[in-house]
């Protein structure tokens, strides 16, 4: 019973020494393979060289904006300057806040309901009625997903944008600031006494 013990206990020891002798020849079949690959993708062929010959030109962060900003049209262009500022609140949305389309529009328009905004008060724009407006959208903020919210006539960002603002604060502060909620911590406006007759 006890040669038996003695032999599992050192069993480990030997397969731990077995693999590193394996080990070692296995680096150098792996060394010596890697060589031989080296060798192949380093031989010309008359095909490598000329993809090698092709000019590449190098991508800029800008010529992607420049096309996408090139295709808004004026028109739709002056059509979502007025729209952004028509309202505090701007929500391009499929559907509209009693009825959303989607889940993530569906997410934001609770978002703002559990911040308070009175969502009667929200100019809410449904992109599944005007296609132009529904591409345009995403060319005009340079934000590919729908829905996206506007406060103040600048560009907050999309549902996952809106629930980390959430998270984090930073939404309440931002409807404060643009007269959309009232502060926590200002008390409620104090109701009038009424007048004795």
């Amino acid at each position: 019973m006890s040669f038996l013990r003695t032999t599992l206990a050192s069993a480990p020891r030997a397969a731990s020494f077995a693999a590193t002798r394996a080990g070692s020849s296995a680096t150098t079949s792996r060394l010596a393979a890697a060589s031989s690959i080296r060798a192949l993708s380093t031989s010309v062929s008359p095909r490598s060289t000329l993809l090698s010959s092709r000019t590449r030109l190098p991508r800029t962060p800008a010529a992607p904006q420049h096309q996408q900003h090139r295709n808004l049209s004026s028109d739709t262009r002056t059509k979502l300057d007025t729209l952004t500022k028509s309202s505090p609140l701007v929500l391009f949305m499929k559907g509209n806040p009693e009825m959303p389309m989607c889940g993530f529009s569906r997410a934001v328009v609770q978002i703002l309901d559990v911040q308070g905004v009175n969502l009667r008060k929200v100019t809410a724009v449904n992109v599944l009625e005007d296609e132009e407006v529904r591409h345009g959208v995403k060319e005009y903020s340079d934000w590919p997903t729908i829905p996206q919210v506007y406060v103040g006539g600048e560009f907050v960002g999309g549902c996952d944008i809106m629930l980390s603002m959430h998270q984090s604060g930073e939404l309440e502060e931002l409807l404060v600031k643009n007269g959309l909620i009232t502060s926590p911590d200002q008390p409620p406006a104090a109701e009038a006494p009424a007048q004795q007759s």
